[in-house]
C-alpha cells in the first residue's frame, strides 16, 4: 500500500471555508507525493474535503467510522476502504494501524483527543512514527503556549515536547511526516 499518513482534523460543517481549502490542499498533497490516506471515514467538513482531494488526485483512501458515527459524519462510501468499528477506541486503534505518520491538521476536542493519544504513545516509545501539528493560523497557539509551560514546570519530559513536529504550512508539515 506504499506510505500512509493518518489525517485527524474537523469534522463539523460549520467550519470556516479557509479550513476547508487547507484540508483539500493537505489532500492534494498527499496524492501528489503518491501516499495514501487514512482518515475517519467522514464525508462532510475538512474529513470530506481532504479525502476528496486525495483521491481525486490519484490516492488510496482508507476511511475508518465508527456506526454511532456513520450516519451523524455521512460516511464517506466513496473511499476506496471504508472501515466499519464499533468504538471510537477501535475507531483510533485501525488509523494507527494503518499510519506510517500522523498529521492533525485544525480541530476540536476530537482532534485534541487523537493527537493526545498518538503523541503521548511515541513520548512512552510505544511506535516510533511522526507526529505533526499544523498550524497554519495560529488555531493551536495556545495549546503550543500551554505545552511549553507544561514543559517549564516539569510536566511535559524535553524529549516528549520534542516528539512533537509543529508546522506551518502544508509542504513542511509532510515533509515531516516523511522523516
Amino acid at each position: 500500500m506504499g506510505f500512509t499518513v493518518t489525517v485527524y482534523c474537523g469534522s463539523l460543517r460549520t467550519v470556516p471555508q479557509s479550513y476547508l481549502d487547507l484540508a483539500a490542499e493537505v489532500g492534494k498533497e498527499i496524492a501528489a507525493r503518491g501516499w495514501s490516506l487514512a482518515w475517519g471515514g467522514g464525508r462532510t467538513s475538512m474529513m470530506g474535503e481532504v479525502a476528496r482531494a486525495a483521491r481525486e488526485g490519484g490516492a488510496r483512501t482508507t476511511g475508518v467510522i465508527p456506526r454511532a458515527l456513520a450516519d451523524r459524519e455521512i460516511a464517506d462510501f466513496d473511499a476506496d476502504e471504508l472501515l466499519v468499528v464499533d468504538t471510537m477506541r477501535e475507531r483510533k486503534a485501525v488509523m494507527e494501524a494503518h499510519a506510517d505518520a500522523f498529521l492533525t491538521l485544525p480541530g476540536g476536542i476530537g482532534t485534541c483527543e487523537e493527537l493526545f493519544e498518538v503523541w503521548t504513545s511515541r513520548s512512552l516509545a510505544m511506535h516510533g512514527k511522526p507526529v505533526v501539528l499544523l498550524d497554519v493560523d495560529g488555531h493551536y497557539a495556545g495549546l503550543i503556549r500551554w505545552l511549553d509551560e507544561l514543559g517549564e514546570r516539569g510536566f511535559v519530559a524535553p524529549a516528549a515536547r520534542a516528539a512533537l513536529v509543529v508546522a506551518s504550512d502544508v509542504s513542511s508539515a509532510l515533509d515531516a511526516c516523511a522523516v
